[in-house]
């Protein structure tokens, strides 16, 4: 199973991926480290990307997504996938040639979504990164949620990481699939210790 954390910056994908991960033993495959220096350095300056910029990156994502799939490893994955576009790409490769292509069964999307003010704010404190507090609003701007049928949860981020990784878990969403996969395993209550 693989699980795509997404959401605009600031909405904490690399902080509850860190938390999964530890939790879960899977790998995560921060999304910021594979964007091409050109882009780093544009986001640096302020300049927001463009579909062109991103789909390189996008590309990298998605051969990690079908390399972890097709060894049976499940794995988290960070990237902002703010376009229907974007996570069709990660998920089958390529700018798709029709509007709408079927979800994968065992790739999943985890929408953190929160209000601009408070994304705002994260950033503003945020030490340390090259994405630029101004930019936000850009992100906001081309931000399409998804749909129910992109295989979607969505978690509110005013939450803390262990609500949302419960949450994760409490409605089933993760515990039935991988009880799909394992039918052995009963519970997630290691999340909460």
């Amino acid at each position: 199973m693989i699980c795509i954390l997404m959401g605009v910056s600031g909405c904490g994908k690399s902080t509850l991926g860190a938390f999964l991960s530890e939790k879960l033993g899977w790998p995560l495959h921060e999304g910021d480290d594979f964007h091409p220096q050109e882009n780093i350095e544009k986001m640096a300056r302020g300049e927001p990307l463009t579909d062109q910029d991103r789909l390189p990156w996008l590309l990298k994502l998605h051969d990690i997504i079908v390399s972890e799939r097709s060894s049976g490893s499940d794995a988290l994955v960070t990237c902002s996938a703010l376009k229907r576009q974007y996570r069709q790409i990660l998920l089958h490769g390529s700018s798709p040639d029709q509007d709408i292509w079927p979800p994968i069964p065992d790739v999943f999307f985890i929408l953190l979504h929160g209000d601009h003010d408070l994304l705002y704010q994260r950033l503003v404190a945020r030490r340390g990164h090259y994405m630029k507090a101004d930019l936000l609003s850009s992100q906001f701007d081309v931000l399409e949620l998804p749909s129910n049928d992109e295989n979607v949860l969505s978690l509110d981020v005013r939450r803390s990481i262990a609500d949302m990784a419960t949450e994760m878990t409490a409605d089933g969403f993760l515990l039935v699939r991988l009880k799909e996969k394992r039918p052995a395993l009963s519970c997630f209550n290691f999340l909460l210790t």
